[in-house]
């Protein structure tokens, strides 16, 4: 019988899990999300050939992980110079205060800058971490000035720019069964 793994999903967007009610996954859910994080235009007859279904079985796998909130969505992957937003900047930003309707403004307030790739609530010696892709210095000293520091809950922001990206993946490890491969 093939073993079955217990996974907390919270269904609540960009949210960390919590009390979400466990999905359960098994190794041909494991081999299909695999597959198909790895390459997301896979059509549904060569996913179902790589993971020993037919296609109807996979379909309904796959709509099963979509409504569980397993899989979260189907994005291309674009080339940011091509695209003239070479420069990647993280910031680090500091509140005046945490408390929840200070939080819930910033959040707010990043939220539609599209230059905002990344926004992470942290614990530690500063209250969030932007990812920023920008076209050069002048762009970002727009979005600095004019946008994060504009905001008035904002204390402070430290800003490293990134000379080299060594790894970069939206790739998740796929967890393994016992008795699995890797496992």
């Amino acid at each position: 019988m093939e073993e079955v793994r217990r996974l907390d999903v919270d269904r609540r967007e960009n949210q960390m899990p919590s009390t979400a009610k466990p999905v359960e996954l098994d190794l041909t859910d494991l081999a299909l999300l695999d597959a198909l994080q790895n390459n997301g235009r896979l059509s549904v007859v060569d996913l179902a050939k790589r993971i020993n279904l037919s296609a109807t079985p996979c379909t309904l796998r796959m709509r099963r992980l979509e409504q569980d909130g397993v899989i979260s969505g189907y994005h291309a992957r674009l080339n940011p110079a091509v695209l003239d937003q070479a420069l990647m900047v993280f910031v680090t930003v500091s509140l005046k205060a945490t408390d929840e309707e200070t939080l819930k403004s910033f959040n707010a307030a990043v939220k539609p800058v599209k230059q905002i790739l990344e926004c992470h609530m942290v614990g530690g010696g500063f209250d969030y971490l932007l990812k920023i892709r920008v076209r050069d210095m002048g762009e970002y000293r727009d979005i600095l000035g004019g946008v994060i520091g504009a905001l008035p809950m904002v204390e402070s922001t430290h800003s490293y720019f990134v000379m080299e990206e060594v790894k970069e993946s939206p790739l998740l490890p796929v967890p393994r069964l016992k008795g699995s491969r890797g496992g």
